[in-house]
């Protein structure tokens, strides 16, 4: 990684904590900063902050990205791994040391916890005392586990000019001497976090912004270095429908659960995160060649976005309408085949496709999609629901008799010539047709809805659908008895 600062180009980067999946917040500001970057020609990294050796997982890591791949957010060079510069950090923390701007601190286990419980009872904040700021060890203090801490400022105050937030300002007296590199060697976040964006040439940091008080602290830390500082743009939280915060309840689940779980289009999950806290007028569908030539980061607001679950099928109902219908045959494929226990066959991955047409308007997931055309490959005789099963008695059995007769005198097994002989047993039989498609449908499906009539008796075939037919007589004869 380079240093270098010698072009304006437009860096962005994501880096989250391989602690859990990729949850819907973290793929917001993913998407955020992938737009930002590609919008400007810029670049888009992947920065894992896997220092947390004791959470972070390589199965986390891998569901990170894939999560990324599948929302096709791409990015460039290598991706980071943040543990292997631990190295680099340290260096950086021995350096501010060396120019005064950090100092080492002795304080014991026992001592700032005796710290930390009189401020509790004086009700201050809990904050490292600075005991350490300017002291010089004795032979014996020397010897102890030593940590360094940076020598934060402790007047005037700190500004930042952020996209989102506007200018956020605070006083340096709130800020501390915080951890740079533990007794251990080990570096903290923050110092990792500052030097890996620095030595990334990130210009931007578009993040939570729950991180907004971590970044006057890391300012001190930029400042101490004399390196540039970036441009901030801490974007508001997700919450629930509620008001409340984003939970499991509400829908922040791994951006895997959206697409195994619940069935979801990643079109439509890019489209619905882009609309949380960011808008172009009246539009709410929006392409990704829209959003590439609209989205600025200056344009999200500052309040809590509210997460809709309802909102996001609806939106991901339209985009499996306007899906390619090969694709989704393909995404249903595996849960079809999970359902009847065997692998579909060339020709019936043929059938699927075309059943795609009359199945997609209905359906607002790619689970409700496969369960509907569940029908065209259960074994015969079909399982009829209990709705099914009373269609067919009556005068079901005489209704499918007359329709069985008639089909069998198709010469053309097309949805015209179909529909033309259906609708004559309707008509010589004095009946609406929905009396004579009722039952039919019964048969044929072994439901009480599912798509057009006649396109399913296309779909099915001449041999199957006939054969249904005649399992439905049998049907309605038991059901009668």
């Amino acid at each position: 990684m380079s240093a270098s600062r010698s072009t304006p180009k437009i860096v962005t980067r994501f880096a989250p904590s391989p602690t859990g999946f990729l949850h819907i917040g973290g793929a917001r500001t993913a998407l955020f900063n992938w737009l930002y970057a590609r919008a400007n020609g810029g670049q888009f990294l992947l920065r894992i902050e896997d220092t947390d050796k004791a959470r972070s997982t390589q199965p986390a890591i891998e569901a990170i990205i894939d999560g990324l791949h599948w929302l096709g957010l791409d990015w460039d060079g290598e991706t980071v791994m943040q543990s292997a510069r631990a190295a680099r950090h340290a260096e950086v923390a021995h350096a501010l040391l060396a120019a005064g701007h950090a100092y080492l601190c002795y304080a014991t286990t026992e001592e700032l916890e005796a710290m930390r419980e009189g401020q509790r009872a004086a009700k201050l904040p809990l904050r490292y005392d600075g005991r350490w700021r300017d002291r010089v060890p004795t032979t014996d203090e020397a010897k102890r586990p030593a940590v360094i801490r940076l020598r934060a400022p402790q007047s005037g105050e700190i500004s930042i000019e952020d996209q989102v937030q506007g200018k956020v300002t605070v006083q340096c007296a709130e800020l501390d001497d915080f951890i740079l590199l533990r007794s251990d060697g080990s570096p903290t976040y923050m110092l990792s976090v500052v030097v890996d964006d620095h030595d990334m040439a990130v210009t931007h940091v578009i993040r939570g912004d729950d991180h907004l008080n971590n970044a006057f602290r890391q300012l001190v830390l930029i400042r101490a270095m004399q390196w540039p500082e970036p441009i901030y743009a801490h974007v508001p939280l997700i919450h629930g429908a509620d008001g409340a915060k984003l939970s499991k309840r509400h829908g922040a689940l791994g951006v895997d659960a959206y697409r195994d779980d619940l069935g979801m289009l990643p079109e439509a999950v890019c489209n619905y995160l882009l609309r949380l806290g960011w808008g172009h007028g009246d539009d709410e569908m929006i392409s990704r060649a829209q959003a590439l030539e609209w989205f600025n980061i200056v344009d999200v607001g500052r309040s809590p976005s509210r997460f809709d679950t309802k909102k996001l099928e609806n939106l991901n109902g339209h985009y499996l309408r306007e899906a390619d219908d090969a694709r989704l045959a393909a995404l249903c494929a595996p849960q079809i085949e999970h359902h009847v226990q065997r692998p579909l066959s060339p020709g019936e991955m043929g059938t699927l496709t075309r059943a795609m047409a009359e199945l997609k308007p209905r359906a607002k997931s790619v689970i409700g999609l496969a369960e509907g055309a569940y029908f065209l490959f259960e074994p015969r005789p079909l399982s009829p629901e209990l709705g099914a099963i009373a269609l067919l008695q009556n005068n079901g059995k005489d209704v499918l008799d007359s329709v069985l007769k008639a089909l069998r005198q198709c010469s053309e097994w097309t949805t015209s010539a179909l529909e033309t002989a259906v609708r004559q047993v309707a008509e010589d039989a004095e009946l609406g047709l929905g009396k004579v498609a009722q039952p039919l449908r019964a048969a044929l499906t072994g439901r009480t809805t599912s798509p057009g009539i006649f396109e399913v008796l296309e779909l099915l075939g001449r041999e199957e659908a006939l054969g249904r037919i005649e399992d439905g007589l049998v049907t309605a004869a038991s059901a009668t008895r």
